[in-house]
């Protein structure tokens, strides 16, 4: 017996749609471009989303101001990623350019910043098993360059560090 290809999901009723989209932005907050991704998923149309989100904005449930802030933050914070990471992935949820700019001068500090980068760089130099002074400078280097933190930073880091 042959299996038929499950249906596409019935679209939500406006209304469901919208009490759905305040549920997930309730839940942490969202990008304009996570809901609009989420709602066209619900089976929406484009120009339901675009009213939906306008709707959801003008609520307080979405807004791309706090999303870039808490973005920015807890990247830094609770994965301890460098500004070009968390530039890259703010850009992916397709936040206007003023907005990342904003977020990363308010969430991330300079001093803490420099510090967190120093104490990835020591734990990392303390897993490392290279001898090779070259090799391992440069393996630390690629370690912090890949988490996001600006080339520059990493060497002046290193240096300090007397890697």
């Amino acid at each position: 017996m042959r299996k038929r290809s499950a249906d596409p999901p019935k679209p939500l009723h406006y209304a469901d749609a919208k009490a759905k989209g305040m549920a997930y932005c309730v839940y942490q907050e969202r990008s304009r471009q996570q809901l609009r991704d989420k709602l066209a998923e619900w089976g929406q149309e484009p120009d339901a989303i675009e009213r939906l989100l306008a709707e959801l904005e003008e609520e307080n449930y979405l807004n791309e101001e706090r999303f870039a802030r808490a973005y920015a933050g807890g990247k830094f914070r609770q994965k301890r990623w460098g500004r070009y990471k968390i530039l890259q992935g703010l850009k992916q949820h397709r936040v206007a350019a003023p907005l990342q700019q904003q977020a990363l001068q308010q969430e991330i500090d300079p001093d803490v910043y420099w510090q967190t980068l120093l104490e990835l760089l020591e734990k990392k130099a303390a897993t490392e098993s290279e001898r090779n002074p070259a090799l391992r400078r440069s393996k630390l280097a690629r370690y912090a360059i890949s988490k996001g933190y600006e080339q520059d930073l990493v060497w002046d880091a290193l240096k300090e560090l007397g890697e």
